[in-house]
C-alpha cells in the first residue's frame, strides 16, 4: 500500500489504533515496571493519557491534520498522567507543533513532526535520563528524518519508525543499569513502541493481536521478578515521598503582574524534588513532581492562577504495600478496634499515628480521598469494629458511602476538621462498643474551636469582609472572621476571636512553610497576651494553611 500524502481523517484513525493497542498491552507493560515506587504504573498511566487524546480526536471531523494533531495533543496534555504520560503528552505537543497549519503532510512532514516531538518532550524533563521513552523516541524520529530523503510512502517511513523503535527498546538496559540488573526493557519506551505498531497496522489496514508478542511475559511476569524489582530498594532510601500532579489555570490578573515562563518555573519547582516535568501551552500549566513537600510545589503554581486535577500519592506507602504483598505473608487476624482518619502533612500523620489512628489517609483540603480510597482503608486497617474521622466537611459523605459499602462495623464520627478529629481520638475508649465511642467523640468534637490561617486566592467579598488577593484570612470554625495584608496580624485577629475567658489550652499546629523563629514569636506573644493560657505545639507539615489552631 502507497500512502503518498497524510490527512487527518487517516492520522485520526491511527491515533484510535494506537490507544487500541496500548489498551489491550496496558497491564501487561504495567509489569515491566522496574522502579520500586512507580508513580501508578506505567502502562496504565500512558493508556489513560492517550484515552483522553483519542476521546478529543473522536469529536474531530476535519480533513486537516493540523486540526487533529491539535486536538490530540490538547487532550494528552488534559489527561497525562505520571511521568510517562507527561512525556508522551509533549511527545505530540512537539508533533502537532511541526504539524501546524498544514492539511496534509508528506514524508518529510512527518519526519521532521517526529523530530519536533523529541526536542519538545527532551524540553520538558529538568534531568532527560537514557534508556527510556526519550531514548526510543529520539532514535525513531532519527531514523525517519534519515530515511525520508529517499522515501514518498508514508507507509514505509512508519515502517521504519516501528523498526528502529523496537531496536532501540531492545538497547534500553545497556544505556539505563538498573534495566539490565532486573532483566527488562523500558516500559515507557515499550509504551510508544506499541502505540507506533497501532499507528503502522491502520495505515496497512492490518488487524492487530490483542497483546503485545514482543513483550516476553515469561519471563517478565511471574510473581518472582516482580519481587525482584520491588524489593531492590528499602522504603526509607525514597528521599522525594510523595508523587505530586497538578495543573495551573492561567488567570491574566496572575500572569499580568507575574508574567509566566516555563524555564523559570521548572527551574524553581526543581528545588523541590526530583522526577520534574513541566509542560504548558497558552491556557495551563501541567506539573508532575516527586516532592517531599507537595504544597510548596502548589504554592508556587497557585503565583499564576488557579489550581485544577491535583493528585498526591504517598510512594513510601505504595512501595511498602507493593513489597508487602510480594512477600506473601500470612494474613493478620482482625483487631477489635480500627481508626481510619484522613490528614495532609508529615507531621499532622505522625501525630494522629501518636493517638491510635491506624490507617491516616493523605488528603483534607484541595485534595478529597474518594470512596474508594476509604474503602480500601478500612480493608487496609484490618478491624472488626471501624470508626472514620474524615477532619473535613467534604469528605463525610464519601465516608458514609464507605461505611455503607463495608462488610465491617463501620461509624463515621463527622469531624469537619484535625483539631475535631484529636478531641475526638482523645475520647475514644477501646473497652466500649462502636455506637457509644460514635457518641462520645462525636460530643468530643463539638467542644472544640477550630482557627485556620491561609491566604486568599481572589478579590471578594463574604460575610461583609472586604478581601483582596494574596492577603492573609483568619477561618474560625469554617467561617473567614478576619483578614489583613501582614500574616502575624491576622493570627492575632484570628486568636482574639477564638480566645475566651473559660478557655484553657491553645494547640497550634505548625505549617510546612512557618519557620521555627516565627512560630516562636507567635508563642512568646501568646504567653503575653493571654496569661492563663496553656500552648502546645506541634509540626504539622501541613500545606495550605500555615497554621491550624484549636482552642479548648
Amino acid at each position: 500500500m502507497t500512502i503518498q500524502k497524510l490527512d487527518g481523517i487517516t492520522f485520526a484513525q491511527m491515533v484510535l489504533s494506537g490507544a487500541h493497542h496500548l489498551s489491550n498491552n496496558a497491564q501487561k507493560i504495567d509489569a515491566l515496571n522496574v522502579f520500586p515506587v512507580p508513580d501508578g504504573d506505567t502502562g496504565t498511566n500512558m493508556n489513560l493519557s492517550i484515552t483522553s487524546g483519542a476521546s478529543e480526536v473522536k469529536k474531530q471531523d476535519s480533513n486537516s491534520i493540523s486540526i487533529v494533531a491539535d486536538a490530540f495533543a490538547k487532550g494528552l496534555l488534559m489527561g497525562a498522567r505520571g511521568n510517562s504520560g507527561v512525556i508522551l503528552s509533549q511527545i505530540f505537543r512537539g508533533f502537532s507543533k511541526g504539524l501546524e497549519k498544514k492539511e496534509t503532510v508528506t514524508v518529510e512532514d512527518l519526519a521532521v513532526a517526529f523530530e519536533s516531538g523529541v526536542t519538545a518532550a527532551y524540553k520538558a524533563v529538568m534531568k532527560p535520563v537514557e534508556g527510556t521513552i526519550l531514548t526510543v523516541a529520539k532514535d525513531a524520529a532519527s531514523a525517519a528524518r534519515e530515511h525520508s530523503g529517499s522515501l514518498n510512502n508514508i507507509v514505509e517511513l512508519m515502517e521504519i519508525v516501528v523498526e528502529e523503535a523496537k531496536a532501540s527498546l531492545k538497547r534500553t538496559p545497556e544505556l539505563l543499569p538498573v534495566l539490565k540488573e532486573v532483566g527488562v526493557v523500558d516500559s515507557g519506551g515499550q509504551g510508544l513502541v506499541t502505540i507506533y505498531e497501532g499507528f503502522l497496522a491502520s495505515l496497512k489496514g492490518e488487524k492487530l493481536p490483542e497483546n503485545n508478542a514482543d513483550i516476553d511475559m515469561e519471563d517478565m511476569v511471574n510473581a518472582e521478578h516482580h519481587k525482584i524489582t520491588q524489593d531492590f530498594m528499602d522504603t526509607s532510601e525514597i528521599e522525594f515521598g510523595y508523587c505530586t500532579e497538578f495543573m495551573v489555570k492561567f488567570e491574566e490578573e496572575k500572569t499580568s503582574e507575574n508574567p509566566f515562563s516555563e524555564e523559570a518555573f521548572r527551574n524553581e519547582l526543581s528545588e523541590h524534588g526530583d522526577s520534574l516535568l513541566v509542560v504548558s501551552d497558552d491556557e495551563i500549566v501541567k506539573v508532575h513532581i516527586h516532592a517531599e513537600y507537595p504544597g510548596a510545589c502548589l504554592t508556587l503554581g497557585q503565583q499564576y492562577g488557579s489550581l485544577i486535577n491535583m493528585k498526591i500519592e504517598n510512594m513510601r506507602e505504595q512501595h511498602t504495600a507493593i513489597v508487602g504483598k510480594n512477600k506473601k505473608e500470612t494474613p493478620k487476624e482482625k483487631s477489635e478496634y480500627a481508626i481510619v482518619t484522613v490528614a495532609m502533612g508529615k507531621g499532622l500523620k505522625e501525630l494522629l499515628e501518636s493517638l491510635g489512628a491506624t490507617v491516616v489517609i493523605e488528603g483534607g483540603q484541595t485534595m478529597n480521598p474518594s470512596t474508594k480510597d476509604i474503602t480500601d482503608a478500612i480493608k487496609q486497617a484490618n478491624g472488626k469494629q471501624v470508626l472514620i474521622l474524615p477532619n473535613n466537611k467534604n469528605i463525610i459523605m464519601a465516608a458514609d458511602q464507605a461505611a455503607e459499602l463495608a462488610d465491617e462495623e463501620v461509624r463515621v464520627v463527622p469531624t469537619k476538621t484535625i483539631p475535631q478529629g484529636i478531641s475526638a481520638m482523645l475520647a475514644f475508649h477501646p473497652e466500649a462498643d462502636i455506637d457509644m465511642n460514635k457518641e462520645t467523640m462525636n460530643e468530643a468534637r463539638q467542644h472544640v474551636k477550630t482557627g485556620q490561617v491561609t491566604y486568599a486566592v481572589r478579590d471578594t467579598q463574604i460575610d461583609g469582609i472586604t478581601i483582596e488577593n494574596g492577603h492573609f484570612m483568619g477561618i474560625l470554625d469554617g467561617k473567614i472572621t478576619s483578614t489583613n495584608q501582614d500574616h502575624f496580624e491576622t493570627v492575632k485577629l484570628l486568636l482574639k476571636e477564638m480566645i475566651g475567658e473559660e478557655d484553657e489550652i491553645l494547640t497550634i499546629l505548625q505549617g510546612e512553610d512557618v519557620k521555627d523563629e516565627e512560630l516562636n514569636t507567635l508563642v512568646k506573644y501568646v504567653e503575653e497576651a493571654y496569661e492563663d493560657i496553656e500552648i502546645e505545639v506541634h509540626k504539622g507539615n501541613q500545606p495550605i494553611y500555615s497554621y491550624i489552631l484549636s482552642v479548648e
